[in-house]
């Protein structure tokens, strides 16, 4: 059973350890040993992460000699962030009303 693309790039962000690759990559491309570094794990390990981050779309791996350069592709994120707009805009919405509330209450204990 295939997934939607969206659910496959929910289930990609659920790792920390694939969130924290992705945010590494934010800052430019890195080879499997740069983002394998600051993680206790195998390189086999890693290569199952970043498999399931390229089979989401969010990473490419690229080819320079002997080099297998890994850079993010944001699409599949633009796609998340356009699905969580309305909640976003809901909770902007509360959050607003929560702050004038708060806001009233203080008033009110200082009068």
């Amino acid at each position: 059973m295939s997934r939607d693309p969206l659910s496959t790039t929910f289930a990609a962000l659920a790792d920390p350890t694939r969130r924290a690759m992705l945010s590494r990559l934010v800052e430019g491309e890195a080879t499997v040993n740069e983002l394998a570094a600051p993680h206790a794990m195998s390189l086999p390990s890693v290569s199952r992460h970043l498999k399931v981050l390229e089979q989401a779309g969010l990473v490419v791996k690229g080819r320079s000699a002997q080099w297998r350069p890994c850079r993010l592709d944001v699409a599949p994120l633009v796609e998340a962030e356009a699905w969580m707009a309305p909640y976003r805009a809901f909770f902007e919405t509360r959050l607003a009303r929560l702050e004038q509330q708060l806001a009233h209450e203080r008033t009110q204990e200082d009068a």
